[in-house]
């Protein structure tokens, strides 16, 4: 029996990295997914994967910022599965560019990506949720959400903001038994840090700045993800959870 049996989670951003792990976690202890990314091709791979294995799974393209492809992505959960369950808003992207650097256009596309699909994937699944009696929305920060970043202005900015939507998320939707929590995590092996690991200075600098002395990896997020989308967690909302190997204990 799985931990997360009768429930249906619908992640973005699973394509690759943290998503396709929390997509492969999820669907391997009971879940029914629905996940969505830009990248068609390589989320077609990873539903696949979910079938072959003996879960349900189903994949949408999804522009996390367009307001229409919300709207559609959870009417299709809805008719295909009847419930939404669990929500991880995980799709993001990281920009690493100085405030004097930076244009307009560069701002509103991080926080498009990073804060506004945040806000659009609440908006439209928690009606969902308080129909079926409650649920659990994991929204993916960054320790940049809990900390200055030198550098990466407009990137801890947006992670900030998700971490504080979530806050107040939690203490609104709670009267409907929906929780929310955000995750941070640290220095993680994905494809989008892939470039920056190929430096092994890069490297050794990450493992200075991390106490538990390794790189996380994907399975590291997405086992923080399956303990708070799971009734384990039943008494646990509006909390930013660290995972991190020790860096924001400094």
């Amino acid at each position: 029996m799985g931990r997360l049996d009768h429930k249906v989670a619908m992640i973005t951003g699973a394509a690759g990295g943290m998503g396709k792990a929390d997509a492969l976690l999820l669907a391997r202890e009971g879940a029914k997914v629905a996940i969505s990314d830009v990248q068609e091709d390589k989320l077609q791979e990873v539903v696949a994967e979910i079938n072959r294995s003996g879960g349900e799974a189903i994949g949408f393209r999804h522009d996390v910022t367009s307001e229409t492809d919300w709207i559609r992505v959870v009417d299709e959960t809805i008719d295909r599965f009847g419930q939404i369950d669990i929500l991880v808003n995980n799709a993001g992207v990281s920009n690493a560019t100085s405030f004097l650097d930076l244009t307009l256009e560069g701002w509103e596309k991080t926080m498009a990506i990073n804060v506004n699909s945040v806000f659009l994937g609440q908006k439209y699944v928690i009606p969902h949720m308080i129909k079926s009696g409650g649920g659990s929305i994991i929204n993916i920060s960054s320790i940049a959400g809990l900390t200055g970043g030198s550098g990466t202005g407009p990137y801890t900015a947006s992670k900030g903001a998700v971490r504080m939507l979530t806050k107040a998320t939690a203490v609104d939707y709670a009267k409907h038994n929906i929780r929310a929590n955000s995750v941070h995590p640290g220095y993680i092996e994905t494809p989008m840090t892939t470039d920056l690991m190929k430096d092994e200075r890069m490297t050794q600098w990450f493992l200075s700045q991390t106490p538990l002395p390794r790189l996380g990896k994907a399975e590291d997020i997405a086992n923080a993800v399956l303990f708070l989308a799971s009734d384990e967690s039943s008494y646990i909302t509006g909390v930013e959870l660290p995972v991190d190997g020790g860096y924001y204990a400094k």
